[in-house]
C-alpha cells in the first residue's frame, strides 16, 4: 500500500512539473516589458523572436506526435494548475497593456520605437488576449467564460465569444462557416470576408437567441458586448488621451489580424461532404490542419494540435491529442503564418498537400467500402 501511494504521488508531481511548461509564454512578456520601456530596436524584440527566433528553431526542432497514456490523461484533466496558468495570463495582459498605455508618456519616443510597440501589443492582443480567451470561452464555468470575455476585450474582439462557440465550431470546413478558408483564397481577401461575416454572423446568433430566450434587449451579448468594448476604450482615452488610444486600437486590430491568419491556416481548402437537406458530415479530426511542432504548441498553449480540438471541443488544451488522420501543417504555427502571406508560396505547397491528402482520404475510404 506504501508503494503504491508513494507511485501515485510520484506521478502527480511529475504531472504538476510538467504544467509547468505552459509558463514557456512568459517569455514574451519579458519582452514586452522591454519593447514598452525602452526604444528602437528594443520595442521589436518580441516581434523578433515570434517571427525570426522561432519559425527558425522549429525548422531544426523535430515534432512530436506522443499522446498521453489514458492514466496522465486523467490526471492532467483533475489537475487544477493547468487552469491557474490560464488566470495568470489574463492578468498578464492587463499588466501588459496599462505598461504599453503608460509607456507612452515617455519623452522623444522614435516614430521606428511608437511602430514597435504597437507591433509588440499586437503580438500579446493576438497570441494571448485572443487565444486565451478561446480556450476559456469553451469552458462551461462562468468564471472562466467572464474571463474569456475580459481577455478577448483587450483586442476589441469580444464578438469572437459568440461566433466561434456557436457559429464557427458548428460550421467549419463548410460554405457557411466564414472563418474557413476556401482552397485558392489569398489570406487577404480572406481577411475582409472573414472579419465582416464573422461579425454578422455573431449579431445573427446573439439576435436569434435574445428571441428564442425571449429576453429583453438590454441583455443581448452583441449588445452587452459593444457596450463594454466602447466603456473601455472611453476609459483609455481619458485617462491617456487620443493618441494614445489611436496606438491601442491600432494594436487591437494587429491582434485581429493575427487570429484571422491562424484561422486561415487551420482550415485551408478543407470540406466536410454534405449529406442532404443543408447537413454536413460531423466535424473530424481530417477537416483541420494540424501541427505538433512543440515550441508553438507550448507558445499557443496547445492550439496547434486544432484536429483534436475541432473534434471534441470541451477537450482542454493540456490533453488534446495527435490523430494520424489529420493533414499536417508544413511547419509551427508562427512559420505557416508567414508563409500564408506569400499567397503564390502558400498556394504551391498547400494545394500538394491537399491532393496527397485527398488520395490518402479516397485510399482509406475505399479500403474501408472493401472490408
Amino acid at each position: 500500500m506504501a508503494v503504491l501511494f508513494e507511485v501515485t504521488l510520484r506521478i502527480i508531481c511529475h504531472m504538476h512539473i510538467r504544467a509547468f511548461k505552459y509558463l514557456s509564454p512568459i517569455t514574451f512578456y519579458i519582452l514586452a516589458y522591454v519593447a514598452f520601456t525602452k526604444d528602437g530596436i528594443y520595442t521589436w524584440l518580441p516581434m523578433i523572436y515570434a517571427w525570426v527566433l522561432i519559425p527558425l528553431a522549429e525548422l531544426f526542432i523535430q515534432p512530436s506526435e506522443k499522446n498521453m497514456t489514458s492514466a496522465e490523461e486523467e490526471l492532467a484533466r483533475q489537475d487544477k494548475l493547468y487552469d491557474y496558468l490560464l488566470y495568470i495570463f489574463v492578468a498578464m495582459q492587463f499588466v501588459a497593456l496599462y505598461i504599453f498605455l503608460n509607456g507612452f508618456s515617455q519623452p522623444g519616443l522614435s516614430a521606428a520605437g511608437v511602430a514597435g510597440r504597437i507591433c509588440s501589443m499586437g503580438l500579446l492582443c493576438g497570441t494571448f488576449g485572443i487565444n486565451v480567451g478561446h480556450e476559456l470561452g469553451h469552458r462551461v464555468n462562468r468564471f472562466e467564460q467572464w474571463l474569456a470575455k475580459a481577455s478577448l476585450m483587450s483586442s476589441l474582439y469580444m464578438h469572437f465569444f459568440i461566433e466561434h462557440n456557436k457559429g464557427h465550431h458548428k460550421n467549419v470546413a463548410t460554405p457557411q462557416d466564414p472563418s474557413s478558408a476556401r482552397k485558392n483564397e489569398a489570406v487577404y481577401i480572406f481577411y475582409c470576408r472573414t472579419i465582416l461575416f464573422s461579425y454578422l454572423s455573431a449579431w445573427h446568433i446573439a439576435n436569434e437567441e435574445t428571441r428564442k430566450k425571449q429576453w429583453p434587449f438590454w441583455k443581448n451579448e452583441m449588445l452587452q458586448a459593444h457596450l463594454i468594448q466602447v466603456i473601455f476604450v472611453s476609459v483609455i482615452w481619458f485617462f491617456f488621451g487620443l493618441p494614445v488610444t489611436v496606438y491601442f486600437l491600432m494594436a487591437a486590430v494587429t491582434g485581429i489580424l493575427l487570429l484571422e491568419t491562424v484561422n486561415y491556416i487551420e482550415h485551408y481548402g478543407l470540406q466536410r461532404k454534405a449529406t442532404g437537406d443543408g447537413k454536413y458530415e460531423r466535424a473530424m479530426p481530417h477537416h483541420s490542419w494540424n501541427s505538433n511542432h512543440i515550441l508553438g504548441r507550448l507558445m499557443l498553449f496547445e492550439l496547434s494540435r486544432h484536429s483534436d480540438h475541432h473534434y471534441l471541443a470541451s477537450r482542454k488544451y493540456q490533453v488534446l491529442r495527435h490523430h494520424e488522420e489529420a493533414p499536417q501543417l508544413p511547419t509551427g504555427y508562427p512559420g505557416s503564418m508567414l508563409l500564408s502571406l506569400v499567397p503564390p508560396v502558400w498556394f504551391w505547397i498547400m494545394n500538394k498537400r491537399i491532393k496527397v491528402f485527398e488520395r490518402l482520404q479516397a485510399a482509406a475510404q475505399k479500403k474501408a467500402t472493401v472490408i
